[in-house]
Order: structure tokens, then C-alpha cells, then sequence
């Protein structure tokens, strides 16, 4: 027994030496790795030298001649923290990434294919006026000769043994493509949707379940009519459908998803007329996936021209958000409809051929090779109509083309290039106007006390239909003619409020001669906003930050009473479940801080009523596509009124409940036992929302091996806000940023994000924002004392 006790002891420290010895080459190797953020380095292609100079959180102060060797050195030090997320992202938007991981990225590969973006992106360089293409031509240089420089090159190309191939200006334009794809790609599961309901059931029935407003957006925007407005209850057609559906029905859960988490932002704009001292300031925080390292890249350029401090989207030379000290920019997603699904008439006779007038016409095809690691390439045959390529996936069994904005490659730019240099703000607006890109909402402060408000990137002008559901467009009655002039772009300067704000809502209604779009996000976040800012004694940059902090949440009251009311009619005193339950609802403090009680067991609840209320009605969709969900932003409107009405012929398990009331009780009882599954150790009574809100931020090799989560993903941290909230927050979604600026006192102006500067783990710059970004901590925009100096020198041949 002692010989085999010796024996383990034995084996178990050479374990331990092999595991240290391994651990400590696994360091070695990381060190080695760990960039420069000192010394002097050549850089091809620059016409003098420039200075680098980063504070305590890594960012850079870029001081150059002229911008181009500005953005030279940005391509540089970008490339330097973010070089291996930079090539994730060209390689993803031109499908690509199964070369590196294997089968698991195939179906992403074949829908980047598909699309073409690599085709789109090359076109579009080619379009560029000379300068803005000499500006990419530049930061490509930069980027390129920090490959050549490094000594050994971010840990990930060694960890997958390959290296990256040169930076062109087109792999910019293929990271602006993945934005687009991010921001505007869910239209094409909006059109499925509404074509799959208006298929399957009653027009009354499809108009009552897909409003565009909500009371919220009415009471901001009473003026600007919904193209949607809110119908009453169809009772008669709703009864008709539940008769004709079997019991069951009501387990279709998962046809019902919640659509409250969407690439969104907010944004806000105070004029001088409502600050102590005249100065215009800009609020915004852009609402993103949150991954490691962050999307943004915080950075500071003088160029001789003008100083510009803000985030830009690595890979591109472009500042997103930010000011040049005359003007302050920032952006929310417009959330609009931007993609057709055109279904295709195809000839019985020659399945390659499609119509077009009164003639049949081939389909361009084109042969893809996948490349695969360590198994064979996949060849996929892409099929492109006049129109764009053909979906992968028929809808209601008819092959259907993908019209889509981000596919035109007269639809995309890089004017917003022109920003920067803008002087006033009428300038500005113009520059935004111009701009081919994703389509967003942009607000802009001057250094005179003016703020605006206006649209960048192409609105489609639809003709002979409203783009909800797919149309054939053979004949020539429906299709798109062009887009919207630039003039005549919807704009607000200088309102009467003083304030504009955005936050993904619907600003506009049916008297723009133009659909923008139908699924806005609801209106509560913007009319929170507005709520706040007419309460505040002061406005200046902190009192507007702490407003991006906010977690009230008026929002979820209606649910909050809904259940209070049904736990009236359940004898709550002589039940403890139900006396569990009541008290438990009544601690809520109306906000979601991580310490709100109550908060999970109402999120729980509004969901399971969503999918329990609406389900059985939608039995008939699901039958004729089994891929069929319905998520609708303004979902909340037509629950609130089944639930106000409390039709009872509407009841949507007369089997298992007599009257609404019980229903609704039946669905938080339920709600409240799936939460006390899911945390058990917890008393619902004591479950606060940070026990349920916590933070899922990871490095995308932590997903496969998840051993290495503890150095590589930002910690578990309980998060306050909300899907609803100001303050958006969910694991691994919410504000990818915070920036408020006034352009004339960027000295006081505030910018953090989650993560830091950095892309390596061992950096002092990995997670080095990322307190303040959980805790709601400011940081200055502007960088602080140089820690650090880089010189690029011209390299001569």
C-alpha cells in the first residue's frame, strides 16, 4: 500500500512539473507575442514621420503631416492591438473562415458566398474617388507593415499555424459589408414571416399582430402616423382560428420569440438653448454583441488639419462615432427595411432560367470552392438573377432573389471619410446624406450651441409595393426605382425641445412619401430618455452620462399589475405559493439594479405570456413553414390588449384554464417555477436581477476550448439595466460604448467601453476598461499623460 501510495504521489507531481512546464512555455510563448508599444519602426509608403504617444489605457495619440501618414499610423497601431480580429472579420464577410475552423464554419462560408460580398467589395474600391481610395491605400500600408515588423504575430495565427495575407483596400470594405450584414440582414427574416402570415391567416389577424407603434412612440410622435396603426382585437377571425387548431397548439412555444435585443444604439443631442453655458452636447452608446476584444477601437488623430478623437471599427480608417472639435457625431440603427425577397417564376421547361418580362432568362452561375480544414473543399454553385443571388432557402417553396442594398455596390462608399473634415453642420449633414452604408440614424452637435438630426445610407424607393412581403418582380409593376436624392433625406435642426433623440425607434411616419421600415424598436427607451431630460435642473456631460446609466423601467408596470390583479382573484393569503409570489412582485423597486427584486420573475413572465397568449393562433403558420417564428418588436401591443380584453372565446387553453384570470396566474406560476429550476440554491423572494443578468463576454477560442476562459473572457460580472432599460444590458449584449462630447471642450468629454484597447491577454490593456464599463464609470475621451511613444520612420528603398 505505501509502495503504491509513493508510486501516485510520484506520478502526481510529475503531472504537476509537466502541467507547470507547459503552462510556462504556454506564458513564454504569449510574451513573446506581447507587441511594442515603444521604439522606432519603418512603415512603407510614409511621407514623414509621425509620433505615437498612448496613455495609461493604450490609446493612441497619432501626430503626423498630412492624413494619409496619419491614417497610415492608425492602420499600424490598430493592427498592432486588433490584427487577428481584423482578419476574422474579412475572412468572415468573404467566407473564408472554414479554412481556419474547420466544418463548423462551412454554413457561413456558403451564405458570404452566396451573397458575393468579396464581388461587392471589389467593385466598390474601384468606384472610389481617388483620395478616399488613396486614404485606404494608406491604412492598408500601415497595416501591412506592422506584419512585417512584428516580431511574432498575435498568439491566435500561431495557435491555428497560419499567417495573415497582405491587407488590401478591398478586405476594408469587406469589414464595412459585415456591419451591414450585422445591422440590416434581419429584414430577410422579417419578409419571410409577413409572407408566411399573410399566407396562412386572415388579413384582420396579420394587421392586429404587426403594428409599428406602440402607446410610447404615440405619445413622442403623435403627428408622424404609423403605416401600421394599431387595430382592434379581430375576435371573430382570432375564434375561427383557435377552433380549427387542436389543443396542443398551445405547446408551439418556440414560435413566439421576444424581439428585444437588436443591433440598436441610443443617441441624444442637446442644444445650447437647455446648457448652462450654450454648449451643444452629444450623447451615445451603440448597442452591439459584446465579444472579446470589444468591436471599437478608441483612438486619437491630428493630422496638421484638425485633431479627431472617438472609436473607429477596426479594419476601416473611418471614425463611427466621436468629434474633430467643430462638430460631435454618433449613431443608432435606423432599423429599417433595406432587402426585397423577389420570388423567382422559373420555366417547367429549363429550371435555369427565370422570368423576366415576357421572356425567360438564365441565371448567371458561378462555381465556389470552400476550402475546409483537415477534410475536403465544399463546391457550391451560386445562382445570381438580374435582381441578386438566389436565396439558399425557398420561401413557401419558390426559389426567391436576394434584393438587398449591401449587394449594391452603387449603394456603398466610404464618404463618411469626409466627416472629419467637416467645418459646420450643415456640412456635416450633407457628408451623412452622401454616405453609402449601413443605414442609421445620426445626430451631430457644432461648436455654436446646434444639434441635428438626419439619415445615412440608401433608402430604397419601392414601386408598386411596400416591401413587407415578397413579390414577384417579372413583370415589372413592383421592384425598386433607385433611391431616395440625398435632399431629400428626412432632417431636424435646431428643434423647439431643444433635445433630439434616437434610440432605434420610429421618427418618422406615412407622410415621408418612402417606407423606411415596419419593426422600430418600441418606443420606450426613447420616450424614457425624453422623460428624463425634461426632469433634469442641470444638463452638462455628467448628468447625461448618468442618463445613459439609467434602469427605470416604467416599461414592465403594465405586468407588474397584470399579476398583482390575477393574484387577487387566487386567495393569496390562505396560499404560500401565491403569498410567495405577491410579495415577491411588490419588492420590485421599479428599476433593473443588480439588487432589484422581483425584476427576473416579470421578465419571466412577459415572456411566457407572449409565447402562451399568441401561439395557438399561429398554428396555421407554423404548418405550412416549420421554420416560421413570430417576432415582432411591437409584440407588446397586441399582448397588452388580449390581456386588457380578456375576450373570452380568445382564452388560448380553454382545456386547462376556465377564465383569463386563472390563465394568467397559470403563466406566472409557471414563470416563477422555471426560475426557481434555474437557480435552486435562490428563494424567489431573494433572486435579485444581477444573480440572473450576468455578463457572457468572450474570446471566440473560449467557445472551443473553454479551459482557457479564465485568461482569455472578462469576468461573470452582474449587470444592471435591461433589455427595455436606457441602459441596455444582456450577457453578452449591450452598450459597446459610451462617449457624451461637446465639441468645443473635448477636455470634458466622457468615452468608455467593455474590454480595453488590447486583444492580447497578457497586455495591461486587455481588460483595463472594463471595470469601468461594468461599474458606470467615466473615462476621458481625450487620452492622458503619454505613458508610451512610438516613432514610424519612412521606409526607403
Amino acid at each position: 500500500m505505501q509502495r503504491i501510495r509513493k508510486l501516485f504521489l510520484y506520478s502526481l507531481f510529475t503531472l504537476l512539473g509537466l502541467s507547470a512546464l507547459i503552462a510556462g512555455a504556454g506564458l513564454l510563448f504569449l510574451q513573446r507575442s506581447l507587441p511594442p508599444q515603444d521604439g522606432e519602426f519603418m512603415v512603407r509608403g510614409l511621407s514623414a514621420p509621425v509620433t505615437i504617444t498612448s496613455d495609461r489605457h493604450g490609446i493612441p495619440v497619432i501626430k503626423a503631416g498630412d492624413r494619409a501618414d496619419a491614417l497610415r499610423a492608425l492602420g499600424y497601431v490598430t493592427a498592432r492591438d486588433r490584427l487577428f480580429q481584423m482578419d476574422l472579420m474579412r475572412r468572415k464577410n468573404a467566407g473564408r473562415l472554414a479554412e481556419l475552423f474547420g466544418q463548423v464554419a462551412v454554413d457561413n462560408d456558403i451564405r458570404a458566398r452566396t451573397y458575393g460580398f468579396s464581388r461587392v467589395a471589389k467593385a466598390v474600391v474601384a468606384k472610389l474617388p481617388p483620395e478616399h481610395r488613396r486614404y485606404l491605400e494608406a491604412y492598408a500600408e500601415g497595416i501591412n507593415s506592422y506584419i512585417d515588423n512584428a516580431q511574432a504575430l498575435p498568439f491566435e495565427f500561431t495557435a491555428l499555424a497560419y499567417r495573415p495575407e497582405r491587407w488590401k483596400p478591398e478586405d476594408s470594405l469587406l469589414v464595412v459589408l459585415g456591419m451591414f450584414d450585422n445591422l440590416t440582414a434581419w429584414a430577410e427574416r422579417e419578409e419571410r414571416m409577413l409572407t408566411v402570415m399573410e399566407k396562412s391567416l386572415p388579413a384582420d389577424v396579420v394587421s392586429f399582430l404587426t403594428p409599428d407603434t406602440d402607446r410610447f412612440t404615440d405619445s413622442l410622435y403623435g403627428d408622424a402616423k404609423p403605416y401600421r396603426p394599431v387595430r382592434p382585437i379581430p375576435a371573430a377571425s382570432l375564434e375561427t382560428s383557435l377552433a380549427r387548431h387542436a389543443p396542443d397548439a398551445v405547446k408551439l412555444a418556440e414560435v413566439v420569440q421576444l424581439r428585444d435585443l437588436m443591433a440598436g444604439s441610443n443617441a441624444w443631442a442637446v442644444s445650447g438653448a437647455k446648457t448652462p453655458d450654450g454648449r451643444a452636447i452629444l450623447a451615445n452608446d451603440m448597442h452591439l454583441g459584446i465579444s472579446v476584444p470589444n468591436i471599437w477601437y478608441r483612438a486619437e488623430l491630428e493630422d496638421g488639419a484638425g485633431r479627431t478623437a472617438g472609436v473607429t471599427l477596426p479594419g476601416t480608417p473611418v471614425f463611427i462615432a466621436g468629434s474633430n472639435g467643430r462638430l460631435a457625431w454618433g449613431a443608432t440603427n435606423l432599423t429599417g427595411d433595406f432587402l426585397d425577397l423577389v420570388t423567382l417564376e422559373i420555366n417547367p421547361d429549363n429550371l435555369d432560367q427565370y422570368r423576366v418580362g415576357d421572356k425567360w432568362q438564365h441565371f448567371e452561375q458561378t462555381l465556389e470552392s470552400i476550402r475546409v480544414k483537415d477534410t475536403e473543399s465544399v463546391q457550391i454553385t451560386v445562382r445570381r438573377s438580374i435582381w441578386g443571388p438566389v436565396a439558399l432557402e425557398p420561401l413557401l417553396d419558390k426559389p426567391v432573389a436576394v434584393h438587398w442594398s449591401a449587394l449594391d455596390d452603387n449603394a456603398v462608399n466610404l464618404e463618411l471619410l469626409d466627416l472629419e473634415q467637416a467645418e459646420t453642420l450643415e456640412q456635416a449633414m450633407a457628408v451623412v446624406n452622401r454616405t453609402g452604408g449601413p443605414q442609421l440614424n445620426f445626430l451631430l452637435a457644432d461648436n455654436q450651441g446646434r444639434i441635428g438630426w438626419t439619415v445615412m445610407g440608401q433608402i430604397p424607393r419601392r414601386v408598386g409595393f411596400d416591401g413587407s412581403v415578397s413579390r414577384s418582380w417579372a413583370d415589372g409593376s413592383a421592384g425598386w426605382d433607385g433611391y431616395v436624392e440625398a435632399e431629400q433625406l428626412p432632417r431636424e435642426i435646431d428643434p423647439p425641445s431643444g433635445w433630439l433623440v434616437s434610440a432605434n425607434d420610429r421618427r418618422i411616419g406615412k407622410e415621408y412619401p418612402h417606407v423606411i421600415g415596419r419593426q422600430f424598436a418600441s418606443g420606450y427607451r426613447a420616450y424614457r430618455i425624453t422623460q428624463r431630460l425634461g426632469q433634469m435642473p442641470s444638463i452638462n456631460e455628467w448628468s447625461l452620462f448618468e442618463l445613459q446609466l439609467d434602469t427605470g423601467n416604467e416599461f414592465y408596470d403594465f405586468y407588474q399589475q397584470l399579476a398583482l390583479s390575477a393574484l387577487s382573484t387566487g386567495n393569496a393569503e390562505q396560499q404560500p405559493e401565491l403569498r410567495e409570489l405577491r410579495d415577491t412582485l411588490l419588492a420590485w423597486n421599479g428599476r433593473a439594479d443588480t439588487d432589484s427584486l422581483g425584476f427576473a420573475l416579470l421578465v419571466r413572465f412577459r415572456q411566457q405570456l407572449a409565447q402562451s397568449v399568441f401561439s395557438p393562433f399561429l398554428a396555421a403558420s407554423r404548418r405550412i413553414d416549420q421554420n416560421f417564428n413570430y417576432a415582432w418588436t411591437y409584440i407588446d401591443t397586441p399582448l397588452q390588449a388580449m390581456l386588457t380584453e380578456k375576450v373570452p372565446q380568445l382564452l388560448p387553453d380553454p382545456v386547462n384554464y376556465r377564465t383569463w384570470d386563472d390563465f394568467i396566474l397559470g403563466q406566472l406560476k409557471r414563470s416563477a417555477q422555471q426560475l426557481k429550476a434555474a437557480y435552486p440554491d435562490t428563494a424567489l423572494s431573494e433572486l435579485t436581477w444581477g444573480r440572473v443578468n450576468k455578463a457572457q463576454i468572450g474570446h471566440p477560442f473560449s467557445k472551443a476550448v473553454p479551459l482557457l476562459g479564465f485568461l482569455l473572457d472578462m469576468p461573470a460580472d452582474e449587470l444592471a439595466g435591461c433589455a427595455t432599460c436606457v441602459r441596455v444590458t444582456r450577457s453578452g449584449f449591450g452598450a459597446s460604448e459610451r462617449l457624451v462630447v461637446s465639441p468645443a471642450h473635448l477636455d470634458e468629454a466622457l468615452l468608455h467601453m467593455p474590454g480595453g484597447q488590447s486583444a492580447h491577454p497578457l497586455s495591461s490593456h486587455y481588460r483595463d476598461q472594463h471595470r469601468y464599463w461594468v461599474k458606470g464609470l467615466p473615462i476621458a475621451l481625450l487620452a492622458g499623460k503619454p505613458e508610451h511613444r512610438l516613432v514610424l520612420k519612412p521606409d526607403i528603398d
